[in-house]
């Protein structure tokens, strides 16, 4: 949720931000107006509740004889009261619902859709085969560690099975980041995979894209796509301790996504699932501190990769690309051999203060003042991860190359074929 008074300020940078996300600017002046009518709405209303606290003093002290015509004057400020406040809450309601309309403010992240990103980075050597690689789907298969078809058996399109050295592969690549993740200050958490509408709302995650998540209607809770999620909903309503630094938090969990609209699109194999497991990382911090944390998230999504030994590249996520609670986002892509190209593995969010606004998480400055506190979020590993690792380190017998660093948690250092 955007800063009033920044947007009061400020309006042509929301202006501007909204083009950059291909979005309508003159949203930002409908919010404008509904927020001077919510002003004047408060003030005439605080107006007339002094006048009518001093009205009740008149009574109070008026004679036998004055106070019957006073009353008649107090019921007529009573309805005036009335209608003023149902005035202010109206107001105060439409400012909501346009706030909650209103993306967050582009900082940095260029403009364009979702092939206008920009190639900040290259990490690694893309590998070249002396033999025809096989899909990840294929390897999975002849070496045990992926069912698609019984998946599609018991859960539909879209299901799978990890069996084998294939889980094994997962909970090793999981544990790693785990590991990593504490290494650097974050706690880990497993986190409910079931939250309220107002967790979801918070978060931004209900609005143009709200057909991607599974609701139950039921019981009037949907089921995360990602930790991000629940972890911004632990300290809702919370004021948090800031003064020794960012509050890290590293959620595990299984997540689930509807993937409407993509009909037809990656259906072999597990590249686009409707449920897979990550790590997500979570910070909470000062706002002035969320660039900085930025980039730390980046980087530590950089040690994970290298660890797995994926070649890759970083992009600048354009601004119609974000999602309406980031204010930037970096991509990390690995190279898929058989697609020829580019594929997401992670993504690292700044949120600024959007999210913290809305489930109003805050943190005491200097002085001792409430304000809201900064998110920010990074994928550290997922299920689509293992579509990488096992074309990049496919040998021509068939067998894959377990990389180094998962190797303990595997046992194995090689994957060969099933009889």
């Amino acid at each position: 949720m955007i800063d009033l008074k920044f947007l009061r300020e400020n309006p042509d940078v929301v202006r501007a931000s909204q083009v950059t996300r291909g979005e309508d600017p003159a949203l930002v002046d409908a919010l404008l107006a509904a927020d001077e009518r919510r002003r004047t709405a408060i003030s005439q209303a605080d107006e007339l509740r002094s006048e009518q606290k001093a009205f009740g003093k008149r009574i109070g002290q008026a004679s036998p004889e004055e106070r019957p015509a006073l009353l008649e004057g107090s019921n007529e400020l009573k309805a005036k009261v009335k209608a003023a406040e149902d005035e202010q809450k109206a107001a105060e309601e439409k400012v909501n619902e346009l706030q909650y309309q209103l993306s967050n403010v582009v900082e940095g992240a260029p403009a364009g859709g979702e092939d206008d990103f920009v190639v900040l980075e290259h990490v690694g050597e893309v590998p070249t085969f002396d033999f025809e690689p096989k899909d990840h789907l294929d390897l999975g298969e002849s070496l045990g560690l992926i069912d698609t078809t019984r998946g599609t058996k018991v859960g539909g399109a879209r299901f799978y099975y990890l069996t084998g050295d294939g889980a094994f592969l997962q909970l090793g690549m999981m544990m790693l980041a785990a590991q990593k993740a504490r290494e650097h200050g974050f706690q880990l958490m497993i986190p409910p995979v079931l939250v309220r509408p107002e967790i979801m709302a918070g978060t931004g995650f209900l609005g143009a894209h709200s057909d991607e998540i599974y609701y139950l209607e039921r019981d009037d809770l949907y089921l995360v796509g990602t930790s991000e999620v629940a972890l911004a909903g632990y300290h809702k309503d919370e004021i948090i301790d800031l003064s020794d630094g960012p509050i890290r938090y590293a959620g595990w969990s299984s997540c689930f996504r509807r993937e409407a609209g993509s009909y037809g699109k990656d259906t072999r194999g597990i590249l686009r699932v409707h449920q897979f497991d990550k790590l997500e990382m979570f910070v909470y911090c000062k706002p002035e501190e969320a660039e900085q944390q930025h980039q730390k998230l980046l980087n530590m999504e950089r040690e994970m990769l290298a660890a797995v030994e994926v070649p890759y590249r970083i992009i600048d996520v354009a601004g119609g690309d974000l999602g309406s609670s980031a204010a930037r986002k970096f991509d990390t892509e690995a190279w898929i051999p058989t697609q020829d190209t580019f594929r997401e593995l992670t993504s690292t969010s700044n949120c600024t203060t959007f999210q913290g606004r809305r489930l109003q998480t805050r943190y005491r400055d200097d002085s001792g003042k409430a304000r809201i506190a900064a998110t920010l979020n990074g994928t550290l590993a997922t299920t689509r991860w293992l579509v990488a690792i096992l074309e990049n380190h496919q040998q021509a017998d068939g067998s894959v190359v377990v990389p180094e660093a998962l190797r303990p948690f595997v046992g194995k250092d090689v994957l060969e074929p099933k009889k």
